[in-house]
C-alpha cells in the first residue's frame, strides 16, 4: 500500500483534497461500514462500478479504495470541469470530463486511464435514483472492462441519501448518518462475454449487495420515510413515479447531476423498474 508520502508525490491536488474530505466526515460523525475493502487492489486496473442515491457517493466510494492505498479517477460531467473552482481541482485529481453529446472522446480517455494502471469510477445508472432503487444499467463500464482485460468491481452504497440528494434539502451539518459501503469480489469480463449479459449480471449482484446492507442498517427515522424505498416502508417515489419525476425535471434543465454519467456512445441501457428486485425488507423506519 502507497505511503502518504507517495500519494503526495503522485497526487499532490488529490491527496489533500482527500484530507480535507477526512475532516469533513469527521466534522459530520458520518459512521462508516465498510465491507470488502480487501477486494480493491493494490495496484493495476480496475472499474468501479457504483449505485447512485446521493451526491457525496462518489466520495463514499473512493473512501473504501483508500485501504488499499488507491485514488479513483470518476467520470464527471464536462460542465464542473468549466467551473472556476471546481475545474481546476478537477484536473488536478485527473477525473475524466464527459461530454454527452461527443462520449466517444471521455470513453478514450477512460481507457487509456484503465491502461494506465488506474482505478475508474463510473455510476452506470448515469444519474441519482429518485426511488432508491437501482435504475437500468448502462452498458459503457463493462465494455471498459473488456476492452481493457481491467476487473470490475460492484459496488453498493446505503444511506447516503440521507446526507444529500437530488431536489431534497441536503444535510452537510454534523448528522451521524451511517453509511454501508460494499465492495464485491472482481469481476472478469472475457472478450466474447456479451456485453448486455454482464451488465445484467452485475446489475442483480449489485441489487443482492445493496439488500445485503439494508438488511443491517439501522431503522430507519420515521422523519426521513421520504428518503426510503416504498419497498421498504417508505414514501420515496416507486421508479415509475421516479421516471417521471426525472423526465419533469429534464425538461427543467434541472438534472445537474455532476458525476454520474457513463460516456460509452451507443450503450444500452440493462434493467429498469420491472427489472428491480423486490427482496430485502432491513432498514425500515421506525414505527
Amino acid at each position: 500500500m502507497a505511503s502518504v508520502r507517495e500519494m503526495l508525490q503522485r497526487d499532490p491536488v488529490y491527496t489533500p483534497v482527500v484530507g480535507a474530505v477526512r475532516a469533513l466526515f469527521a466534522a459530520q460523525g458520518t459512521r462508516f461500514k465498510i465491507t470488502g475493502a480487501h477486494h480493491v487492489p493494490q495496484q493495476g486496473p480496475a472499474v468501479m462500478m457504483i449505485n447512485h442515491t446521493g451526491y457525496f457517493d462518489f466520495m463514499y466510494a473512493g473512501w473504501a479504495a483508500l485501504p488499499a492505498g488507491r485514488l479513483v479517477r470518476f467520470m464527471a460531467k464536462e460542465s464542473i470541469f468549466r467551473n472556476a473552482v471546481a475545474g481546476p481541482l478537477m484536473r488536478g485529481m485527473r477525473h475524466i470530463s464527459v461530454d454527452r453529446s461527443a462520449g466517444a472522446g471521455a470513453y478514450a480517455d477512460a481507457l487509456r486511464a484503465l491502461r494506465a494502471g488506474e482505478i475508474i469510477g463510473i455510476f452506470p445508472e448515469a444519474t441519482i435514483s429518485m426511488s432508491f432503487e437501482p435504475k437500468a444499467f448502462k452498458s459503457g463500464a463493462v465494455r471498459m472492462a473488456q476492452e481493457t482485460g481491467a476487473p470490475i468491481l460492484p459496488v453498493a452504497i446505503w444511506g447516503s441519501q440521507r446526507v444529500w440528494t437530488k431536489a431534497l434539502p441536503k444535510r452537510l451539518g454534523r448528522h451521524h448518518v451511517p453509511v454501508g459501503i460494499t465492495v464485491g469480489p472482481p469481476v472478469h469480463v472475457g472478450p466474447q462475454d456479451d456485453v448486455v449479459e454482464v451488465t445484467a449480471r452485475i446489475r442483480e449482484t449489485m441489487i443482492a449487495m445493496l439488500h445485503e446492507l439494508q438488511e443491517v442498517y439501522p431503522a430507519w427515522p420515521v422523519e426521513e420515510r421520504r428518503l426510503l424505498p416504498q419497498r421498504l416502508g417508505g414514501t420515496a417515489p416507486s421508479p415509475e413515479e421516479a421516471a417521471r419525476l426525472e423526465a419533469e425535471l429534464r425538461a427543467k434543465g434541472r438534472t445537474q447531476d455532476p458525476v454520474a454519467v457513463d460516456p460509452a456512445p451507443g450503450a444500452p441501457a440493462v434493467g429498469g423498474p420491472r427489472g428491480t428486485a423486490s427482496t430485502g425488507t432491513g432498514g425500515r423506519h421506525r414505527s
